[in-house]
């Protein structure tokens, strides 16, 4: 896979899919809603697959060791993600200068 494909990218990519899919069945549904649901979904994947192992002095595991780690590193995956966008500012956001 090249570096420009990763799965990271391919999942982030089907992710928008979906979401566009799901738009497209549903014209009526709130796309507010439907990305609510995007979120939702995967926080509780993020969280599953962030599990610590049963070795609570696992070296690997350690910033994953409590649900209060778990959500702080959640937290900073969802701020870079964010930051990252392209829709992160928009023309409309109300502390956008204006002439």
């Amino acid at each position: 896979m090249s570096q420009r494909h990763t799965v990271f990218d391919l999942t982030a990519d089907q992710v928008v899919e979906l979401a566009n899919r799901i738009m497209d069945q549903h014209p009526e549904a709130d796309v507010w809603e439907i990305a609510s649901g995007l979120i939702a979904g995967a926080v509780h994947y993020w969280l599953y697959a962030h599990q610590p192992c049963d070795d609570p002095a696992c070296p690997d595991c350690g910033e994953y060791a409590t649900a209060e780690l778990r959500l702080r590193k959640l937290m900073e995956e969802v701020r870079q993600s964010a930051e990252e966008s392209d829709f992160y500012h928009t023309p409309n956001d109300a502390n956008v200068g204006r002439a």
